[in-house]
C-alpha cells in the first residue's frame, strides 16, 4: 500500500538537485498509495569528499508527514552539493500507509541494516513471518530501532552477507538468498555500499514494473529470464536453461546500452513523464543493474511460464495524471466520467448490430454459459459494483449470482466447485483480500475472470481472462469513474451472455439504447453540480447522514455513504429502504439528514411508501429522482433531478450526485480530498 520509486543514471550526467527533483516528483505521483511519511537514500558525499572515489556511503533522509515535508527537508541540508554532477547514481525513495508502527522518521522507509547504512530497502507489502526473522536476528546480534516488519530484510541481508562463503557474491545472489526466507507480500528495491551504482529489486504479490529511457534504440523488445538451475518447478531437466552457480554477475548482457536511465516503481504513473517503455516484473523475478546492464532472473522456472518478460509500451498520457484546472484529481476524476465511460464501451459494442464482444472473455464463453453459478468477488467500491449489476446479471444469464466481500468469503472458506466461475473485481488490480480469493478459488479449479482497471496487474495477470475496464488512470483515493466502469464492464458481460436468447432481445436492446445515451446523460447530471454544492453547504456541519434505496439502487446508497465516510469523517450509512421499519426508522427525526433515491422502476412504489414513513417522522429528505415525477417531488425538502435511463443504469447516473456531493463536503469541512486519513489506494494488506 506504499509507494516505491527509485531512479539510476548510468552515464547520463545528473546534478543532485536533479536527481533529488526526479525522486521527489515520482513520490508525489505515488502519494495515493501511502502519505503519512517519506524518506530517500542516495549516495552520501558531502561536499568535503565530493572527490573522494572511495566515499561510498549512503544518505538517508526521511520525514514525517507527506512528500512535501521530506521536499522541504532536502532543501535544507548544507552538507551536500545539489550542483555536483554524477555520472552514475542510483537513488531510491518511500511514501509510507503505515502498518506496523506509527508514522515516524524511524520507521519511515528506506530501512537500514546497520548504522553505517550497508544496505538500504524500500518495501511495499507486508512480511508475515517478520517476528520469527526478529527473533533470530536478535539472537545473531542484530539490533532493530525501528518497529516495522520492513526492517528485518535489511539486517537478513547483512546477515546473509556477513556469513557468505567467498569473498564475491553477487548483489542478486544475496537478494535470492534473503527473499527466500520471506513470507507475506513484498516489492523490494535494495541498494548498498558494498555494490556501488547497482540497483537490485524483486517481487511477490505487490505490484514493480521498471521502465527505461536511452537515446538509442533498445537493443531488444524482450529481456530473457535467467534461471538459477538447469531443472523446472518439477524436476524436469529445462534445455532453454543452463547450469548456475552465480546470478546476474555470470549471466549474458541481455540490455547493453551505453547510456541509459532506469524507473523502478510500483505504479506506471509515477513513470510516464520520463519513458513509456517498461517491464512488469511477476512474482519471484529479480532485476538487477550492473554497470547500465539490465538482466532478470529466477531460482527455478516454473512449468509452462514465459521464459521472457516484454518491453512493453505504455498508452498513458502524461495529462491524464495531471490535475489541470480542478481543485483535486477526485473532482477531476468525476468529471471525467463522461468520457471513462466511453473508453470502457469503445470497440465491444456495436450499437448497429447489438452486438457485445469482450475480446478477454470470448475464447471462454461456452465454459462461462456452461456453469453453475457466477460468484463476484470484491473489496469496498469493488463490491458494491457487484452489488448494483447481481439483479441485471441474475436476469439475463438466468443463472444464480453470489455477491462476496474478498475478506469474508475467505473468513467462511466458501465451497468452490470447478463448474464455478468466479470474478475478481477490483480497480488496481492488487488488492490483497481479492488476490487471496483468487488464489483459493484457483485451487479448486474454478474459471477466474478479473475485471481491472490496471494493465499488468496481479488479478490481470493471475486470472483464466478478464475485462480491461479502460476508465484511465485515477489517482484520488476514493474511486470514482472506476466504479462506473466496472459497474458498464458488467453490463457488458451481461449483453454478451444473453446475445443468442430470443427471450431477452427487447431487454437487451433497451440496455444498449440506454449504454449509447449513457455519456450524454452522465454530462446533463454533471451541469447539477452548483445545485449540489448548495445541499452540501446545508449539511457539512452535520455529524450524521443517511442514505436510502432499494432494488437497483440499493449499490448507489451503499458506494454514496462510502464515498461521504472515506473523505468527509462523517458517519453515514447506506440503508436498504425495505429495511426501514426493522430499526432505522428509529432515527429518523426532523434533525437527522437523510438522502433517498426513488426512481421510476420495480421499487417506485414501495420507496413511496417508505418516504411516507420518513415524512410522517418530521424527516426533511433531500430526494434524487426523475425529473418527470411531481410525485415525489412534493415530499421533499430538496431535490436533485435526473435524466430518466433504463433501470439496470439508473444507478451510473444516481451516483455521481453522491460522488460530487461528498466531494464538496469535504472541502467545506476542510480536509485533504485526494489523501484522506488512514487510507490509500492500492490496499496491498489483509
Amino acid at each position: 500500500m506504499c509507494g516505491i520509486f527509485a531512479y539510476l543514471n548510468y552515464q547520463v550526467p545528473r546534478t543532485r538537485k536533479e536527481i533529488f527533483e526526479t525522486l521527489v516528483k515520482g513520490l508525489q505521483r505515488l502519494e495515493y498509495r501511502g502519505y503519512d511519511s517519506a524518506g530517500i537514500a542516495v549516495d552520501g558525499m558531502a561536499k568535503s569528499k565530493a572527490n573522494d572515489p572511495n566515499n561510498n556511503s549512503i544518505c538517508l533522509i526521511k520525514q514525517k508527514g507527506k512528500v512535501k515535508a521530506l521536499d522541504e527537508e532536502l532543501h535544507k541540508r548544507g552538507t551536500m552539493d545539489l550542483e555536483e554532477e554524477l555520472q552514475t547514481h542510483f537513488g531510491i525513495a518511500h511514501t509510507r500507509w503505515a502498518t506496523h508502527g506509527e508514522p515516524s522518521p524511524i520507521n519511515s522507509h528506506p530501512h537500514r541494516s546497520d548504522k553505517n547504512n550497508e544496505f538500504v530497502v524500500i518495501h511495499n507489502g507486508i512480511i508475515t513471518n517478520y517476528k520469527e526473522l526478529k527473533k533470530y536476528l536478535n539472537s545473531k546480534g542484530y539490533e532493530f530501532e525501528s518497529e516495522t516488519d520492513t526492517e528485518v530484510i535489511p539486517k537478513l541481508i547483512k546477515y546473509v552477507y556477513d556469513n557468505r562463503e567467498k569473498e564475491h557474491v553477487s548483489f542478486s545472489t544475496l537478494v535470492e538468498r534473503v527473499i527466500q526466507q520471506l513470507e507475506g507480500a513484498f516489492a523490494l528495491v535494495f541498494k548498498s555500499i558494498h555494490f556501488p551504482g547497482e540497483a537490485v529489486a524483486t517481487r511477490r504479490g505487490s505490484p514493480l514494473l521498471i521502465g527505461v529511457r536511452s537515446q538509442d534504440e533498445l537493443p531488444c523488445k524482450h529481456i530473457p529470464i535467467q534461471y538459477n538451475s538447469g531443472h523446472n518447478s518439477d524436476g524436469v531437466q529445462d534445455k532453454n536453461s543452463r547450469n548456475k552457480t552465480e546470478s546476474v554477475g555470470e549471466q549474458q548482457d541481455v540490455m547493453d546500452v551505453k547510456a541509459v536511465e532506469y524507473y523502478f516503481a510500483s505504479d506506471a504513473s509515477a513513470i510516464i513523464e520520463h519513458t513509456n517503455k517498461v517491464i512488469y516484473l511477476e512474482d519471484d523475478d529479480i532485476a538487477a543493474v550492473i554497470n547500465g546492464k539490465l538482466s532478470l532472473h529466477r531460482v527455478s522456472r516454473r512449468t509452462g511460464e514465459e521464459s521472457v518478460r516484454a518491453i512493453q509500451t505504455l498508452q498513458m498520457e502524461l495529462q491524464q495524471i495531471m490535475k489541470g484546472n480542478f481543485e483535486a484529481f477526485m473532482q477531476k476524476e468525476i468529471f471525467e466520467q463522461p468520457e471513462s465511460v466511453v473508453n470502457t464501451m469503445r470497440g465491444r459494442i456495436c450499437f448497429e448490430s447489438s452486438k457485445v464482444i469482450l475480446g478477454g472473455l470470448k475464447d471462454h464463453l461456452k465454459e462461462i454459459k456452461r456453469c453453475r453459478r457466477l460468484i463476484m468477488i470484491g473489496c469496498g467500491t469493488s463490491f458494491h459494483a457487484a452489488v448494483a449489476t447481481r439483479q441485471i446479471l441474475e436476469e439475463l444469464t438466468e443463472l444464480p449470482v453470489m455477491v462476496e466481500l474478498a475478506s469474508d468469503f475467505l473468513d467462511r472458506n466458501t465451497p468452490v466447485f470447478r463448474d464455478d466461475v468466479c470474478f475478481f473485481i477490483s480497480q488496481s488490480g492488487e488488492t490483497a483480500d481479492t488476490l487471496m480469493a483468487l488464489r483459493y478459488c484457483k485451487e479448486r479449479g474454478a474459471l477466474t475472470v478479473g475485471i481491472t482497471n490496471t494493465v499488468g496487474s496481479s488479478i490481470s495477470r493471475d486470472t483464466d481472462c478478464g475485462v480491461h475496464i479502460n476508465a484511465g488512470p485515477e489517482i484520488g483515493v476514493a474511486s470514482t469513474k472506476a466504479y462506473t466502469s466496472q459497474f458498464v464492464a458488467l453490463i457488458m458481460f451481461g449483453l454478451m451472455m444473453s446475445e443468442d436468447r430470443i427471450s431477452m432481445q427487447k431487454r437487451r436492446e433497451e440496455i444498449i439504447a440506454g449504454l449509447r445515451d449513457l455519456p450524454d446523460m452522465i454530462k446533463k447530471v454533471l451541469e447539477l453540480d452548483p445545485k449540489i454544492k448548495c445541499s452540501a453547504e446545508e449539511l457539512y456541519q452535520q455529524k450524521s447522514l443517511l442514505v436510502m434505496g432499494r432494488g437497483f439502487n440499493y449499490a448507489t446508497c451503499l458506494e454514496g455513504a462510502l464515498k461521504i465516510k472515506e473523505i468527509t469523517y462523517m458517519h453515514s450509512e447506506g440503508i436498504l429502504a425495505g429495511e426501514l421499519k426493522h430499526g432505522p426508522l428509529a432515527l429518523i427525526d426532523k434533525h437527522m439528514p437523510v438522502i433517498m433515491v426513488i426512481m421510476r422502476d420495480g421499487c417506485y412504489t414501495k420507496c413511496q411508501n417508505a418516504l411516507q414513513q420518513v415524512t410522517a417522522r418530521q424527516g426533511r429528505p433531500i430526494i434524487i429522482c426523475c425529473q418527470d415525477d411531481p410525485e415525489t417531488i412534493k415530499y421533499a425538502y430538496t431535490t436533485i433531478k435526473l435524466p430518466h435511463t433504463v433501470d439496470c443504469l439508473q444507478g451510473i447516473l444516481s451516483v455521481i450526485p453522491l460522488q460530487l456531493l461528498s466531494f464538496h463536503l469535504a472541502v467545506l469541512r476542510g480536509y485533504d480530498v485526494d489523501c484522506p486519513r488512514n487510507l490509500a489506494k492500492s490496499v496491498t494488506v489483509e
